[in-house]
């Protein structure tokens, strides 16, 4: 039976308490991000650890120095010794169990690997391709970040198409935002605002105040609507929107959508543009901005790193689908639902991933034809975790944290994952996938990924896979 430091946790708890719940204060002030690194994490780690350090808190108290959670990530634990690795006979007495769960459905697969050797500790049906649901947005977020890098922005310009004509060119930034700047929020998305200002002093410069107004989605190609069809997951995928389409004041989850938000965004510009001083003359029209053009303002969006933490933290399938496509434009393919999908495996096969049975359909997840293994997302999550390859960091730094950010911030409350998971979430009708990192109870950073297909108790099979990650957390398993 695996060795389990039940006795460790308990000890562990009250500074653990404390620490979430100074986490969860730091992420209602300031975000879950902070120059890379989550505030909430980096926090919590500081507040558990009782050795001496000279870090404050926000009233100059002094705070326990702790390493940085990520610092370490892919090394061995060092200073009185590296923390053991676990063994695969331990792993499989903890986990082999739980795997036989009634809440899961008749496909169950599992893969664990030690990020410091690169070894898979625990696989069963590794290799076998299935419905990964919103888990699939790591395939998208290390092919984009392969291609792109961390540091690339997506542009959203203002072009001269005439003397009395301008044209507003959509790049496919998701984030694109027509609300009002949030002040004391760190670095904020590109602002159509901002966009309006450079625009209406450009024109003025120009002595033109009356103008009419085209858009151009034309970086993207194919359908704007997702095979599932008109739905609150999503909004038609288009090169220019703003706030995602959302009809209401939300900014993530679901939300009634516009049917066109390119021409919904058009529409808001000229309205802005009007408050500004500019007359736009009659309604905004599709149409391509000429050929070099001259470029009146940009707009540019937050660095890719940052959508793809967004994007994770919060299963966003809007930044989803902009980032296959974005992919895609790298690569030079078609700018769809295919061509992200083709580009994402291409990105994939050349960092010598498991690809055998993928099929990528889309960048969000939401259909169901896509297909990885657990084998494949655990690597995914390897390759992120490597100190060889930094450009890759925003995917782990992006994985929700168990009990404290995003998707898991309703989950895993007192238990072992809590603070020490940080995964992933994918869930579809019958399909309830989870794959992430995990730090276990000798301190091992180990990457794993769950899943399970024909679940009729959504709420219980996700139970079962949170329990997996936990016995994992909680174990010393030798």
């Amino acid at each position: 039976m695996p060795r389990e430091r039940k006795r460790t946790w308990q000890l562990a708890a009250g500074s653990a308490v404390s620490g979430l719940a100074v986490a969860a204060g730091a992420i209602a002030v300031s975000g879950p991000w902070d120059a890379g690194q989550r505030t909430a994490e980096r926090t919590l780690a500081a507040a558990a650890d009782n050795s001496n350090g000279g870090h404050h808190d926000a009233e100059g108290r002094a705070v326990p120095h702790a390493p940085p959670v990520l610092a370490a990530l892919g090394s061995p634990v060092s200073g009185r010794g590296a923390a053991p690795v676990p063994t695969a006979a331990g792993l499989a007495d903890a986990l082999a169990p739980l795997l036989k769960a009634p809440e899961l459905g008749p496909l169950r697969s599992a893969s664990v690997v030690d990020v410091a050797t690169g070894r898979e500790v625990f696989g069963v049906k590794q290799g076998t391709p299935a419905t990964p649901a919103s888990t699939v947005k790591l395939a998208t977020a290390v092919a984009a970040l392969s291609l792109l890098g961390p540091d690339h922005r997506i542009d959203t310009t203002v072009v001269a198409a005439g003397a009395k004509r301008i044209v507003l060119v959509g790049g496919g930034d998701p984030t694109l935002t027509a609300r009002p700047v949030r002040t004391g929020f760190g670095d904020q998305p590109a602002s159509l605002r901002t966009l309006a200002d450079d625009t209406a002093r450009a024109l003025k410069r120009r002595k033109t105040t009356t103008i009419a107004l085209g858009y151009d989605t034309s970086a993207y190609t194919g359908p704007a609507l997702h095979p599932i069809g008109r739905n609150e997951n999503l909004a038609p995928v288009t090169a220019l929107m703003a706030d995602e389409g959302r009809l209401d004041r939300s900014d993530h989850g679901t939300a009634p959508r516009a049917g066109d938000p390119a021409a919904a965004a058009a529409r808001t510009f000229a309205g802005l543009l009007h408050q500004r001083g500019i007359t736009v003359s009659g309604a905004p029209k599709s149409a391509r901005a000429p050929k070099n053009a001259d470029r009146l303002a940009v707009a540019r969006s937050l660095p890719l790193g940052a959508l793809v933490e967004r994007m994770l933290t919060n299963s966003d399938n809007d930044i989803a689908e902009a980032l296959a496509r974005q992919t895609a434009l790298a690569a030079g393919r078609p700018v769809s639902f295919a061509g992200g999908g083709d580009a994402v495996r291409a990105a994939l096969a050349a960092r010598h991933l498991p690809l055998a049975g993928t099929a990528f359909k889309d960048g969000s997840g939401l259909n169901r034809d896509d297909k990885v293994s657990a084998g494949l997302l655990s690597h995914l999550l390897l390759d992120a975790s490597s100190p060889a390859n930094p450009t890759l960091r925003p995917v782990v730094t992006g994985l929700p944290v168990a009990a404290f950010t995003g998707t898991l911030s309703g989950r895993y409350a007192h238990t072992a994952g809590a603070g020490a998971v940080r995964a992933k979430t994918g869930t579809l009708t019958g399909v309830n996938t989870l794959a992430g990192t995990v730090v276990d109870a000798d301190g091992r950073l180990l990457v794993f990924a769950f899943m399970t297909s024909g679940t009729t108790d959504p709420a219980g099979a996700q139970k079962a896979l949170d329990s997996l990650a936990t016995s994992v957390a909680n174990c010393g398993c030798r």
